[in-house]
């Protein structure tokens, strides 16, 4: 509780205000949570994933490496296992940076690979818990979709012990428990607010989201039967893949080109350095991207059609 606390305004992708910081303060470990998470958002906006989650990732690891600190841990996630979003093939791009950055300097880099975690910005439960207070529907985008979770105090004791084991170019993972079935999570949380799913509060199927896949997975077939124990019997080590480093930086600056415009190109390119990214290519001019004072939200065409009729309907 007695810790000093600074907080600074800066963007991953600003590196000149990366050196700024990293001059002033001299960290000797950082902990990088920066990136767009938003999976539907970052379908129709891939330069700006590539941008901001490679990218600037690149930046920070290039700065941190400048400026002698000793030790770099990344948070990753389970989308970016076999990824079917270009968010998650993103990550799994940034596991690839820690990897080859851990090779070519002094600073010890990790990944830190999980699933979910609950109460989290854009957590499903207070969104859900939102949804019940206004009398619903409740929305899920699919009957049968699962999901890991953790809360926020195990992830960040989790991400922490991690960071403490540090062996340079480990991806490691947390042991999540089982998969819950969202379905299950939405009936119980409806109960627990004292209504009865079906009866006297709606449950609503809106159909998977794009990018968005039915289950999660925290390890990749080639990592399956090689996992290694740690000192803490919730985190095991991913083994470390093969990277050829030559193709790997010819290949970022044709990603890093590629995003200079928002098309299929991006897509094309993240598919040829992640073999396992199975992109779903639903059209992404199918929708509408409407942003104000920061917050975001994406309409189809049809039902922003349906607002502005309302809207002028309600205006006279």
């Amino acid at each position: 509780a007695d810790a000093p606390i600074i907080t600074l305004i800066g963007s991953i992708r600003d590196k000149a205000r990366l050196d700024e910081v990293f001059e002033t303060y001299h960290p000797s470990v950082v902990f990088h949570a920066a990136a767009h998470k938003h999976v539907p958002l970052m379908e129709i906006s891939p330069a700006e994933a590539v941008k901001n989650n490679v990218f600037g990732t690149k930046n920070l690891l290039t700065s941190a490496a400048e400026h002698g600190v000793e030790r770099f841990v990344q948070l990753s996630t389970d989308k970016a296992v076999n990824p079917t979003n270009v968010m998650g093939c993103t990550k799994r791009l940034c596991e690839m940076l820690i990897q080859t950055f851990s090779r070519g300097t002094t600073m010890t880099c990790v990944a830190v690979r999980f699933g979910n975690v609950l109460g989290s910005h854009g957590s499903v439960i207070p969104l859900f818990e939102e949804q019940i207070k206004r009398g619903g529907p409740v929305t899920i985008t699919h009957p049968d979709i699962v999901r890991y979770f953790m809360t926020i105090t195990e992830a960040a004791q989790l991400v922490l012990q991690a960071g403490g084991l540090a062996k340079g170019g480990s991806i490691y993972v947390l042991d999540m428990g089982e998969p819950v079935k969202i379905m299950d999570l939405a009936n119980r949380l409806i109960r627990f607010y004292g209504y009865e799913p079906g009866v006297n509060m709606q449950v609503k199927i809106t159909g998977l989201r794009p990018g968005e896949k039915l289950y999660e997975e925290l390890l990749m077939d080639a990592e399956r039967d090689k996992m290694g124990k740690t000192a803490h019997n919730k985190i095991f080590i991913a083994p470390p893949m093969q990277i050829d480093l030559e193709k790997f930086y010819t290949n970022l600056q044709k990603l890093k080109d590629s995003a200079k415009h928002n098309d299929d190109e991006v897509v094309d390119v993240l598919q040829e350095m992640v073999p396992t990214y199975h992109p779903n290519r639903r059209v992404r001019a199918d929708h509408t991207v409407v942003a104000a004072t920061g917050n975001t939200a994406l309409f189809s065409k049809e039902e922003v059609a349906r607002k502005l009729q309302e809207s002028e309907h309600k205006e006279g």
